[in-house]
């Protein structure tokens, strides 16, 4: 894909949402755990990353079977090293962890994904230390080596991180006791992620915030489990709706996954009710907003581009500061080529809304930036071409046929 090219249009009719992107990345990383067949429906099979990582299973030894939104993962033989030499994703520590838990030693290439900062690993090794391996890099690759299993031990997140409370639970799983990770970060692909390593036999209790208790077992076995909804591509419609003025009704909408932000949004001007199993959204004035990213259920960083659109189409001022990636802005510029007035105070990104926008060529400089502008594009007189756009396609399944079937102006240019 060489651009998305989007023009101003109204949504209208029924979306549904997919498998979540990012719960599914990590079911994958589990399957790694068990030499047994794992079946999870309400996959979200067309998204970049995820084909990314199902050729990374199929690298490690898996044989993926996909019949429609369900895949299947089988076993043919057991591997420890992934030799890897494409794109690679963040995702490949999780990975890390799964092996060396279940073979002892591990070996994948160094993460990559979006870039936020200093996202270093640095925790994750702390992790795999903590529970009695070596860590080391070799050339573009990160290794893993423990003398026999894991050991389990208490291990004090320094901050609440999802993917370092996912590896240390990964681990747990098949470590020698109890393994206790305290200060975890607790949300729905954790939850989700533990609700399938149960299934499949594994000891684990959480503690709400406190704590999650991992008691480790000998092996694990296969499973069926269905992939949650992607509460941040039920944001996007939702937001989406707001501010082309439009009328949807969002299926499969993961209301407890997004209690916060719903507030946030229906005191800012959005108009919204419950449907069965739905959320109809009959568009809405956009407000001001003044939000500040957190752990959940608070608003996740992820959100923040889309609350950035959100009050770039109010009257006034709103402001948004990320508390977990501070300066994650660099969206902001290419909105600003469409006529977003914007400045950056120290951490915080101060908003002044009510420019109209102007279709432009702009570049997704992440996934999240990339979604973003596309929303703006709906709002904005005149072309709006999005470079870079396979971003897009990294979290949104069927983007360009969703887009389309509820009446806005999209096209694909290879």
């Amino acid at each position: 894909m060489k651009y998305i090219k989007v023009r101003k249009s109204t949504l209208r009719g029924k979306v549904t949402v997919s498998g979540a992107k990012n719960s599914a990345l990590k079911l994958l990383s589990a399957s790694i755990l068990s030499a047994k067949d794992i079946f999870l429906p309400n996959f979200p099979v067309g998204l970049l990353d995820v084909d990314v990582h199902l050729e990374m299973l199929k690298h490690l030894g898996k044989e993926i079977v996909i019949s429609g939104s369900n895949v299947t993962i089988k076993e043919l033989k057991a591997v420890d090293e992934l030799k890897w030499e494409e794109r690679s994703i963040r995702n490949t520590l999780l990975m890390l962890g799964c092996l060396l838990t279940r073979h002892g030693k591990g070996r994948v290439p160094l993460p990559g994904g979006c870039k936020l900062g200093e996202r270093k690993y640095d925790i994750h090794v702390m992790i795999f230390e903590s529970l009695g391996a070596r860590v080391w890099e070799e050339e573009n690759y990160l290794c893993v080596a423990s003398e026999g299993r894991l050991k389990g031990t208490d291990i004090n997140l320094p901050m609440r991180s999802t993917g370092a409370t996912e590896n240390a639970i990964l681990c747990g799983t098949l470590a020698e006791g109890t393994t206790t990770i305290w200060n975890p970060h607790i949300r729905p692909e954790i939850i989700d992620l533990i609700d399938m390593l149960s299934k499949m036999g594994a000891d684990i209790t959480v503690h709400g915030q406190q704590k999650i208790v991992v008691n480790g077992v000998a092996e694990l076995k296969g499973c069926e489990h269905q992939v949650i909804p992607d509460n941040m591509e039920a944001l996007t419609w939702l937001v989406a709706s707001v501010v082309t003025n439009g009328d949807l009704e969002i299926m499969n909408f993961p209301f407890e996954h997004l209690e916060v932000p719903l507030i946030f949004l229906r005191e800012s001007g959005a108009k919204f009710f419950t449907g069965q199993n739905s959320l109809i959204v009959r568009g809405g004035t956009p407000y001001p907003i003044e939000i500040s990213t957190g752990p959940y259920p608070g608003i996740n960083s992820d959100m923040q581009p889309l609350f950035a659109v959100f009050g770039a189409m109010s009257q006034g001022v709103s402001k948004i500061i990320d508390l977990r990636f501070p300066g994650r802005y660099g969206y902001a510029e290419e909105l600003h080529k469409m006529g977003m007035s914007y400045e950056e105070n120290g951490d915080i990104l101060l908003i002044n809304g009510g420019n109209k926008l102007t279709g432009a060529e702009v570049r997704a400089v992440d996934l999240r930036a990339g979604i973003a502008l596309l929303i703006a594009g709906l709002t904005a007189e005149g072309d709006t071409q999005i470079s870079d756009a396979w971003q897009i396609t990294r979290g949104y399944e069927n983007i360009i046929e969703k887009v389309t079937n509820l009446g806005g102006i999209i096209e694909e240019v290879n």
